[in-house]
């Protein structure tokens, strides 16, 4: 087998970056023909978003291309170094460029997420004004991270995943038109491992591409097919996962051992991504999640401290939050386990998915007038606490889903005690 043949050039990545929409692959629902985010970009006249979306879909390029596009000042920083004094170097180069360019600068914001609170208070006032057009880029739930004032002077958009189609356009445009790519005879013989590896992330695709090209000799003849791709990723995990490409799959493994109540393997993948430069509070919210749909109603107060873990690990910080965190992930690996509330609210869904929005019915209904009361709204409605042990049997779901069950109880301790007293109240159903 060749040896890997590194040339120094720039990355396949960064050469394949698009510098207009036309080649910008994926998210169709924003940017393409006669979408919102095109029509706002063709006007000219773009207001600050924030780009909510998973590694590797375009965030940055995206970014980019409207700076290019509307020929504005672009100023770019990276949340993970960038501090208060660095957010107001640029406000006020902005605001001394704005007597000579009528053109408002764009300042770009990679994981806005990751900013204090101080560091997007400073930004509220020039994103107010209209000093710069802030664009921003985050993989977390902007509405978890960023505050108020700010979140409500920005459009959010979500990025999705790329697709096999845009993966396979992506894949198709790297070896017909990349400058290098392009002198080399390449046979894609199979795409379903190279598409598999790089789960909807443009970057992974090209990195991985730019791997097992570079394992071949500039003679050679590139074979592409699953073998290969498999077998060098495993020889070049170093280059592929340098810069903590397997995000998705270390939280996936910690989730699975979580739920699994496996503590050993649960520290062990928590470590891994603290390591790595994961941000705690991803793995918090992970957790809180956790406790909801694995744990549930087995140990309802999994769910509390998984909430006071988040709380916590806010405002202590690193590296002091690694051991909350630790607490909390031994705790929850070790619960007993329930998925009845996940699955009770799916139930639910499904039955208004399949039945559409049922009346209510009339003594369930609220009667503020004189002439909802004359339409019997709220007559025979009876209030459990005027009955003995707070208790009356009567319907509180629509005439067609009479006496449906809905929560199914988990088989553990906690919800056995739930299911006895369910089934005391309500001797018509079967728990």
């Amino acid at each position: 087998m060749s040896e890997p043949q590194f040339t120094g050039e720039t990355p396949l990545p960064e050469r394949m970056r698009p510098k207009s929409l036309d080649g910008y692959v994926g998210q169709h629902h924003l940017v393409g023909e006669g979408s919102i985010l095109r029509k706002m970009i063709e006007s000219g006249n773009v207001s600050s978003f924030i780009l909510w979306g998973p590694p590797g879909v375009g965030k940055t390029t995206l970014a980019r291309i409207i700076a290019n596009k509307l020929e504005r000042p672009f100023y770019q920083l990276s949340a993970i170094s960038a501090g208060v004094k660095d957010v107001r170097e640029i406000i006020e180069k902005s605001r001394s460029g704005s007597l000579f360019n009528k053109a408002k600068p764009i300042m770009f914001i990679d994981e806005i997420h990751r900013f204090s609170k101080a560091q997007q208070d400073a930004l509220l006032g020039a994103v107010e004004d209209g000093t710069v057009t802030l664009i921003g880029a985050t993989t977390e739930n902007p509405s978890f991270e960023v505050i108020s004032p700010l979140l409500s002077r920005c459009q959010v958009y979500v990025l999705k995943s790329l697709d096999i189609n845009d993966l396979d356009d992506l894949l198709n445009r790297a070896v017909s038109e990349d400058k290098i790519l392009k002198t080399r005879n390449i046979n894609i013989e199979e795409r379903e491992a190279i598409f598999r590896f790089s789960g909807g992330d443009a970057r992974k695709l090209l990195n991985i591409l730019d791997i097992i090209v570079s394992s071949y000799k500039p003679d050679e003849t590139v074979l592409i097919n699953n073998k290969i791709v498999t077998e060098r990723l495993q020889e070049n995990i170093a280059i592929y996962d340098k810069n903590g490409e397997q995000h998705y799959d270390i939280i996936s493994a910690f989730i699975k051992s979580v739920r699994g109540s496996d503590p050993d393997a649960a520290l062990y993948w928590m470590a891994r991504m603290l390591l790595g430069g994961e941000d705690p509070l991803f793995i918090a919210r992970r957790m809180i999640i956790l406790a909801a749909e694995d744990i549930g109603l087995a140990n309802p107060n999994a769910l509390l401290l998984a909430q006071s873990c988040f709380q916590a690990v806010h405002n202590i910080g690193m590296p002091e939050a690694r051991i909350i965190l630790s607490e909390v992930a031994i705790y929850l690996a070790t619960s007993p386990k329930s998925n009845s509330a996940i699955a009770s609210i799916d139930a639910a869904y499904a039955e208004i998915n399949l039945s559409g929005d049922l009346p209510v019915p009339l003594h369930l209904r609220n009667a503020p007038t004189k002439l909802m009361k004359e339409l019997n709204y709220g007559k025979d409605y009876k209030y459990a606490h005027s009955y003995e042990g707070n208790f009356v049997d009567q319907e509180f779901l629509p005439e067609e889903l009479k006496d449906r069950i809905f929560y199914d109880p988990g088989n553990n301790a906690k919800e056995s005690e739930i299911e006895k007293k369910l089934q005391a109240l309500w001797k018509k159903r079967k728990y």
